[in-house]
């Protein structure tokens, strides 16, 4: 039995689809049972769970041969950042109680750091953890997800103006689509090679990108020409806030994004594998404004 914690979102989704597609068992674990609806369809077995209920968790991997394991930072929580610690303390606990054959966690570029990365800087304590509490552990480290870019897309099209907080914006950095980084969660899920644990295995798109390609991006999919503008970095924290998060999470992303434009965001030199996925930005584009067209 494969146990995919998150497997509404889109990269456990994906996972989860690929798993089923190869004929594999999987435990689609989600917050509530709507969340479960679509992946009930494709066969997989629906577990109801809370990664901060130790309980729920533990019926959640019980009898699981592998566990793909997510945990995320928790947008509406006052203190996310002690949140998240409290949901990835109780999943290395539950792991280590009831350890599966093989544990796959979510991680981040950059979370070899320990200090002045924000939001990455969570992802640093997870693998912490998991390092010491899990026998066989992969971590898969992806860059900065394609589907982010959603939060802004909406005023980019209105607009033209596409607000960035990569400074500047023909700088390159990793980005990634979540739908490659879920084939890759599956395919080393499924990879029954003996390696010494634990596996750390960084992930990135076809190609590196500058906020000038999101842009071009843009336009290209949006219909409208939009251009890249850098977010004065004095406007960061209102333009968060703004957009509805608290001060403790913009916090977060305002350390993150200093980090980044500082170049320390990126895979960590002479430490693991990497892959490359095929999905291009313009294709993820193509995907969501659709979606968000029509809510």
């Amino acid at each position: 039995m494969f146990v995919i914690f998150g497997a509404s979102g889109n990269v456990g989704r994906t996972t989860a689809t690929a798993l089923r597609r190869a004929g594999h068992p999987v435990r689609a674990v989600v917050r509530d049972r709507a969340q479960g609806e679509q992946l009930a369809q494709i066969g997989c077995e629906i577990a109801l769970a809370d990664l901060t209920d130790a309980d729920s968790v533990a019926r959640a991997i019980d009898g699981a041969h592998a566990v793909q394991m997510l945990c995320p930072v928790p947008r509406r929580d006052p203190h996310p950042a002690d949140a998240m610690r409290r949901m990835i303390d109780v999943a290395a606990r539950a792991l280590r109680a009831n350890p599966p054959a093989h544990v796959l966690a979510l991680s981040d570029y950059g979370a070899q750091l320990d200090s002045g990365s924000g939001i990455t800087l969570l992802f640093h304590h997870l693998e912490a953890r998991f390092k010491d509490e899990v026998p066989r552990v992969t971590l898969l480290r992806s860059a900065e997800h394609m589907h982010n870019w959603a939060r802004v897309i909406p005023i980019a099209l209105a607009t033209g103006t596409l607000p960035s907080l990569h400074h500047p914006v023909d700088r390159p950095f990793p980005s990634v689509s979540a739908h490659d980084v879920g084939v890759a969660a599956a395919d080393l899920l499924l990879d029954k090679t003996e390696r010494i644990a634990p596996r750390v295995v960084s992930v990135e798109g076809p190609r590196r990108i500058t906020a000038n390609d999101v842009a071009r991006a843009l336009s290209e999919t949006g219909g409208r020409d939009v251009f890249a503008r850098e977010l004065p970095r004095s406007d960061w924290t209102a333009t968060l806030l703004r957009a509805g998060l608290n001060e403790n999470h913009a916090r977060l992303i305002t350390e993150l994004y200093d980090a980044q434009n500082a170049g320390r965001i990126d895979v960590e030199d002479g430490i693991g594998e990497r892959r490359t996925g095929t999905t291009e930005l313009a294709d993820v584009f193509a995907s969501l404004i659709p979606a968000l067209n029509a809510r």
